[in-house]
């Protein structure tokens, strides 16, 4: 029977299973970036899209994809219509759109029950998902995409060792604007940074690579080789938390705290990353105007070496998983991480001052570490969670203003949806 660790500061509580769930695995879950649904990739090749107020299922998207859909992305700053990215292992990506009937934002229930009613009408088809293109040039399975905050660029990996980056010009119409080929394996997971166009992918090399775009072409700028086994997911932290977080809400802080606020500041918003060596570890970029402008080799012409970045490892999270951690997701609110995986389980870790004395990474003192807050083994019962990531809630239960909850994805078919409370006498 699945329990919930009694002895942390917080407890993780199921809330909902939306339904009905996939009758085959379910790879990855996205949050809509302003509307209360969320778009589950599932491996019978269709897309499920449910709400978060009622958790029900709003649109089976099928039709476009001959294999498994193993990733899914919201496109972000889209008006009147809804935008989707999918990738599959058919090699290929697609992209769906829905107009927006101009309704309540909040309120996509009435489609649900629509579809399933009697009352259906030839108005329906302005309510589905429409396949509008496909990108076709990898050469094995995607395994994952992601949209830039911008929505300009939208970048892919595959099995075939690449990272591709497509630039939409115009509706429907994508451009290839770098085939990134830096890795020696499996490419398992993309990302953007929250705050430019700085792109980061994780691999089955036990790499983390991130790259930017330097006089019209896009170039490595940073390796991380830190983990032992292959990184399934990287996520960058928040636009801005360092300015916002727990940290300045301590009051009395002592010279070197504050001194530590400010270079992460200056570094920007940090990574996050899992790996199948059941680690989680926080990176941090080394601050701009300490980075040495020498470039080792020989001088280029053509890139400039003021683009290459250092990136360190400022933290190891406490080991709470016992097998490989597929998903870990960085709360943009709270500053909170959750991670799951092989062993079926969910964690959650909090940052905080250190308590004794810091230790030091080369010339970058640390003095924040990190706890676990709470833990719920076979969260899905006996099968393993694919992806795990933080949402608004959404409910008639929302508590307070900007409430979060988890949601959860597995080899069972469902998605799960988890309350983070604190436990009673935790103040």
């Amino acid at each position: 029977m699945a329990t919930s660790q009694k002895t942390h500061s917080h407890v993780l509580q199921p809330l909902a299973t939306l339904s009905p769930p996939s009758n085959s695995r379910t790879w990855q879950t996205a949050p809509h970036p302003s509307q209360p649904i969320v778009a589950t990739a599932c491996s019978d090749r269709s897309v499920r899209v449910y709400s978060l107020t009622s958790f029900t299922l709003l649109h089976p998207i099928t039709g476009g994809h001959k294999r498994s859909v193993r990733s899914v992305g919201w496109k972000p700053g889209t008006r009147g219509q809804s935008v989707l990215a999918t990738g599959s292992f058919d090699a290929s990506a697609g992209i769906w759109r829905r107009r927006e009937d101009g309704g309540d934002p909040q309120d996509f229930t009435h489609h649900g029950a629509k579809r399933g009613g009697e009352e259906d009408d030839d108005d329906d088809d302005d309510d589905e998902y429409q396949f509008a293109c496909i990108l076709d040039g990898h050469e094995s399975e995607i395994k994952s995409l992601a949209w830039s905050p911008s929505g300009q660029y939208l970048a892919t990996c595959s099995r075939d060792k690449s990272v591709w980056i497509w630039e939409e010009l115009e509706d429907d119409n994508f451009e290839t604007v770098a085939v990134l080929q830096e890795h020696d394996g499996d490419v398992k997971c993309v990302n953007w940074h929250p705050e430019e166009d700085l792109l980061v992918s994780a691999s089955y090399d036990d790499t983390v690579r991130l790259y930017k775009e330097d006089s019209d072409d896009w170039v490595q700028v940073a390796a991380i080789d830190g983990h032992k086994m292959t990184v399934w997911w990287a996520e960058f932290e928040g636009a801005g938390m360092s300015s916002k977080d727990w940290r300045k809400e301590t009051k009395d802080l002592d010279e070197k705290q504050r001194n530590y606020i400010e270079a992460l500041e200056r570094s920007g918003p940090r990574l996050a990353t899992c790996s199948d060596d059941c680690s989680v570890r926080i990176w941090r970029r080394k601050p701009r105007e300490r980075q040495d402008a020498a470039n080792s080799g020989i001088p280029s012409i053509i890139r400039s070496a003021a683009i290459d970045e250092e990136w360190f490892q400022e933290a190891v999270l406490p080991q709470g998983h016992s097998r490989a951690i597929y998903s870990v997701s960085w709360s943009q609110k709270t500053g909170l991480l959750v991670s799951a995986g092989s062993d079926g389980k969910i964690v959650v870790y909090r940052e905080r001052w250190k308590t004794t004395e810091s230790g030091a990474h080369g010339d970058q003192e640390t003095l924040s570490e990190w706890e676990v807050v709470a833990e719920f083994w076979e969260a899905h019962g006996v099968y393993e969670i694919n992806h795990v990531t933080w949402a608004t809630r959404r409910d008639k239960g929302v508590r307070w203003e900007g409430e979060e909850v988890i949601v959860s994805t597995g080899d069972d078919g469902e998605v799960k949806v988890w309350t983070l409370n604190e436990q009673s006498g935790n103040s």
